[in-house]
């Protein structure tokens, strides 16, 4: 059974950072592209960031150079790095893989 568990979310000044996880079990995080997305509310689910197999990565426009996604395959976590935050950040944020999808963690940032 595939599960994807997202840590780290919280509240955080504009300017400020925080690290989100996302611990998966059932596949390999080596293996397959894993990606983070976000829903702020009102709008659609869009990416935010995706690692491949050979750790080639791609980023939305609005976050490039803030955020960094990254992978520990020995513990099987994937990595969101966001620095910089912004109000616009605002949002639900999501780890996917395939058809697998996380519960989410909701990420604030105050102005």
């Amino acid at each position: 059974q595939v599960q994807l568990v997202e840590s780290g979310g919280g509240l955080v000044q504009a300017g400020g950072s925080l690290r989100l996880s996302c611990a998966v079990s059932g596949i390999i995080v080596s293996t397959d592209a894993m990606a983070w997305y976000r829903q702020a509310p009102g709008k659609q689910r869009e990416l935010v960031a995706r690692i491949f197999r050979g750790a080639w990565t791609n980023y939305a426009n609005s976050v490039k150079g803030r955020f960094t996604i990254s992978r520990d395959n020995a513990k099987n976590t994937v990595y969101l790095q966001m620095n910089s935050l912004k109000p616009e950040d605002t949002a639900v944020y999501y780890c996917q893989t395939g058809s697998y999808w996380g519960q989410g963690t909701q990420v604030t940032v105050s102005s």
